[in-house]
């Protein structure tokens, strides 16, 4: 099903193209103080805050004969309000009402399509009066916003949400025909220090000598990929794309160009992994540096699966194992719970288990929760801890929803939420993890507070 189409539309120069630049989130449309700048009608798709539609830029609006470049420009724009679900209708705040606004409104009107008002510029008091005689164009409260500087998005989010939101079953359809995480190929990276049993690793799973191994550290340069299908306990295949990484020493210790960029290439496997798998070596126990990779992991947004490798020989291994999970416990306490196993690249011990976990890791990496589920927790987390008011002013929040996943990222609107503390935003966070069975994936929460345009301090 194709995404709802978003056409902007105005009169010269008043930032139609800086709006679509922002929406698309790439400068793809040329922006100039000159008018007339954008000819024809330039598609990009767009997502405001988990809203994705096809967002249309137009050339400015101009009354000129059909013969003219200007009059040709102005049939291209009217082709693109008439194949649009929505017309956003711009105008500057700053300038006021021009003659021509007035007419593009009554061609609007005539054209009887769905039409939102955004007041370009109202950023600060010069654009209030304009604000005020727009609403004389009979499209009631016009979206306040500044297309430069990314005010007013919420407000916009909020306006176009009821036009060209889907259904909630059917984006639930669309996304699980796009991707299925019982079916699409896992792509499992394995990182680590040097010569902790990475290569090796991957040889046991394919059951061939398939990457160079060796007591010597630092034999893998490339990240190397390799398709493989692991079967299941209930005999099922799942497909698999293994990715070996080179070992990440300390950034003090790494002086070779060709190391450098080897753990460049790592740092880029990572990016482009689901689940990340750290091996650490079981006779050497947990190191600052494992911590560090982890940190990344996290950071880019990976499920992280932490392996004991060389289990077989590790000595006081109880010990050693309650060492490694209290450290991580106190090093990664952004992401409590992070699975650690134990492994033997060397005698496969553990290596199913480890892919059981790491398929169930992406599975809650990947999973989408519905609007209305969202917020009868959201209501029941309020109730139970309601937000601090700091400075003794009140935070109200209004509503959430989910806006992607992989990871699992949410949007929270509501009034002075950019101003909760950092320990309200982990309880969310938490409630959330144990809500929905999250487990220890990277979960991420935005706040999003509307613009105050009474509030001149700015």
């Amino acid at each position: 099903m194709p995404n709802p189409v978003v056409a902007i539309i105005g009169r010269p120069n008043v930032g139609k193209s800086t709006l679509f630049n922002r929406l698309v989130g790439k400068r793809l449309a040329l922006v100039d103080d000159q008018p007339g700048v954008t000819r024809d009608r330039r598609e990009g798709e767009a997502s405001l805050l988990g809203l994705d539609f096809t967002i249309v830029d137009t050339a400015g609006f101009e009354d000129e004969d059909a013969a003219t470049l200007p009059g040709r420009m102005r049939m291209q724009t009217q082709a693109a309000v008439e194949m649009a679900d929505v017309a956003l209708f711009m105008i500057d705040a700053r300038a006021g009402i021009t003659p021509l606004d007035e007419e593009i409104a009554r061609w609007l009107r005539s054209s009887n399509g769905t039409v939102v008002l955004v007041a370009n510029k109202a950023e600060g008091r010069a654009g209030e009066s304009g604000v005020i005689e727009s609403l004389a164009l009979g499209f009631g409260d016009p979206v306040q916003m500044s297309a430069e500087h990314g005010e007013g998005v919420a407000d916009l989010f909020d306006a176009l949400r009821p036009h060209i939101e889907r259904e909630e079953e059917e984006v639930e359809e669309e996304d699980e025909s796009e991707y299925d995480p019982q079916t699409a190929v896992l792509k499992l990276a394995i990182v680590g220090r040097p010569n902790a049993g990475k290569s090796t690793l991957i040889n046991r799973f394919l059951g061939q000598d398939r990457l160079i191994t060796g007591p010597e550290a630092g034999i893998t340069r490339d990240s190397i990929a390799v398709d493989w299908e692991w079967t299941d306990g209930e005999g099922n295949g799942r497909a698999v794309r293994l990715i070996d990484t080179a070992g990440m020493r300390k950034k003090a210790r790494v002086q070779e160009k060709l190391e450098k960029l080897s753990v460049a290439d790592a740092l880029h496997a990572i990016d482009f992994a689901e689940v990340v798998v750290l091996l650490l070596d079981g006779t050497r126990g947990l190191e600052l540096q494992d911590i560090k990779i982890a940190d990344r992991v996290l950071q880019e947004g990976r499920a992280l699966v932490i392996a004991l490798n060389k289990w077989d020989v590790a000595e006081h291994a109880s010990s050693l194992f309650n060492g490694v999970k209290g450290a991580l416990e106190d090093g990664l306490s952004q992401a409590k719970g992070v699975p650690l196993l134990t492994v033997s690249a060397a005698t496969g011990k553990g290596l199913d288990m480890l892919m059981k976990v790491a398929f169930e890791t992406r599975e809650a990496w990947s999973r989408r929760v519905s609007t209305g589920q969202l917020n009868r927790w959201f209501d029941r987390a309020l109730e139970a801890n309601p937000p601090p008011a700091p400075g003794g002013k009140r935070v109200k929040m209004r509503y959430i929803t989910q806006n992607k996943s992989r990871p699992p990222s949410f949007v929270l609107f509501g009034t002075r939420v950019d101003q909760l503390p950092e320990s309200y935003k982990r309880y969310l966070i938490n409630s959330l993890r144990k809500e929905f069975g999250f487990g220890a994936v990277p979960v991420r929460i935005n706040m999003r507070a509307p613009k105050n345009p009474f509030d001149h301090s700015k």
